[in-house]
């Protein structure tokens, strides 16, 4: 039954609900089973409704629970999640933060640009932001705090770095889009490499420039130093090389074809357990923990992919998408106005939603569309996955802050969180115009990997 108002109405109340802090997963779930009921009562089946149970939703439900639990993709997301939780467990990030900050104290805001290359190399291994900013919170901040490090300017760079997890390979995020439009994930990993370096070193050369114009946000540490050129490089050795060995391997077996996703993710986090135990910090209590953070994380992915393939089908069966597609095809747009105007959508849903519902909702509506406008769907999700950082640094939802306000309690105000991001949402938007204008960073590396991409 096409019933496009209904549809519209699904949408609204379903923004409504998030808003207002009702469990995203569940409420996806009620929505479609509620709205298709209706939709599918109204439609009928070949078996007369007899009684309330008999009605084509709940078949569409089950098969969907069942579609996730088959689905090959998704299997990398437990054991990405579990290598990143035995790699924060087992201090390697604390001892990766120490050498960073050691090799680096001759540079303008060494601890911010430790702390933002200890980031990016937690958040490959890790992909969950929370963790990353939750941990460099605890770990990074009161190191920069006694080193008299302004408080907003320590806070943006934490709350910045932790988010680049989503975006750099191998990460959740690409894998959940990856079965969202059905693309394939080897290609989105290639493609995300550039864009997210690029990125991060964007971020590290603002620090070296903002400190080198104002050398007091963050003063230089003493220059005595009790360790050697030596101490520290074998610091380095032990800690740095290490983990970008390990991500390395875990990537380059994916890109190089020599591994699915699952099995480098298996491969990531039998690697992680080695390295607990060669570093000699693996405990059962923290292999418990681990398992029990992977599962609830998966568990919540898995449900929200339920809930929100039931929530598109039937919000597509009304004629929602319908609805949509044709009021944009008709606007007459064209492909850079188009890519606008759907950025432009997708960062002011950034301000009270984050990334998971954003792309699990609101990207599939614009996804059929990319053919009329003659948009590869690898360069489309490469500017989403940037985009999708401003949903963790956009006041006033701006959920790393809160991840960070988190821990830190009173030692800073919130208002100071949100003063130190607001210059790296910057730095994302001019990154999303420079990938604009020169495509080739993210098109360039999966094109030389597997060929150019034939619709």
């Amino acid at each position: 039954m096409t019933n496009p108002e209904v549809a519209i109405l699904m949408l609204t109340l379903f923004i409504v609900l998030v808003l207002l802090g009702f469990p995203i997963a569940f409420t996806l779930i009620a929505m479609g089973v509620g709205f298709g009921y209706y939709a599918y009562h109204q439609a009928g089946s070949i078996h007369e409704i007899t009684d309330a149970f008999n009605n084509q939703i709940f078949y569409l439900l089950n098969q969907n629970t069942y579609s996730v639990m088959e689905n090959d993709t998704l299997v990398a997301i437990p054991l990405f999640l579990f290598m990143g939780y035995v790699v924060e467990r087992a201090d390697i990030v604390t001892r990766l933060f120490s050498s960073l900050q050691l090799a680096a104290r001759n540079m303008p805001g060494s601890m911010a640009i430790a702390a933002l290359i200890t980031c990016t190399v937690f958040s490959t291994a890790s992909g969950i932001v929370g963790a990353v900013v939750t941990l460099m919170g605890l770990l990074a901040f009161p190191a920069m705090a006694n080193a008299n490090y302004r408080n907003d300017f320590s806070s943006g760079v934490i709350c910045a770095g932790g988010t680049l997890g989503i975006l750099i390979p191998p990460s959740i995020m690409l894998i959940v889009y990856a079965a969202i439009a059905d693309l394939s994930p080897l290609r989105l990993y290639a493609a995300a490499v550039f864009p997210g370096l690029m990125l991060a070193g964007m971020y590290i050369v603002y620090v070296i420039v903002r400190v080198w114009i104002n050398p007091a946000i963050a003063p230089k540490p003493p220059k005595d130093v009790p360790y050697t050129r030596g101490q520290i490089y074998f610091q380095l050795l032990t800690s740095f090389v290490p983990l970008t060995v390990l991500i390395m391997l875990v990537l380059g077996s994916i890109l190089g074809g020599l591994a699915t996703p699952a099995e480098a993710a298996a491969m990531g986090a039998l690697g992680g357990l080695v390295l607990a135990v060669l570093y000699r910090s693996l405990t059962w209590l923290k292999v418990k923990q681990s398992v029990f953070l992977c599962a609830k994380a998966t568990s919540m992915v898995c449900w929200l992919f339920v809930g929100s393939w039931t929530f598109a089908s039937v919000f597509s069966y009304l004629g929602g998408h319908d609805v949509i597609e044709h009021w944009v095809v008709a606007m007459n747009l064209e492909p850079w106005q188009f890519l606008v105007m759907v950025q432009l959508i997708i960062f002011i849903l950034g301000w009270p939603l984050e990334w998971s519902e954003i792309l699990i909702i609101f990207v599939p509506i614009f996804l059929p569309m990319l053919d009329t406008f003659g948009v590869n769907p690898y360069f489309f999700a490469m500017l989403v996955a940037l985009n999708l950082q401003t949903s963790f640094l956009t006041p006033p939802m701006a959920m790393s802050a809160y991840y960070l306000k988190g821990v830190l309690k009173n030692q800073i105000q919130l208002m100071e969180i949100f003063k130190g991001i607001l210059p790296y949402l910057a730095i994302v938007i001019f990154a999303m115009v420079l990938m604009y204008l020169f495509p080739g960073i993210a098109l360039w590396f999966p094109d030389f990997l597997f060929g150019p991409y034939i619709p």
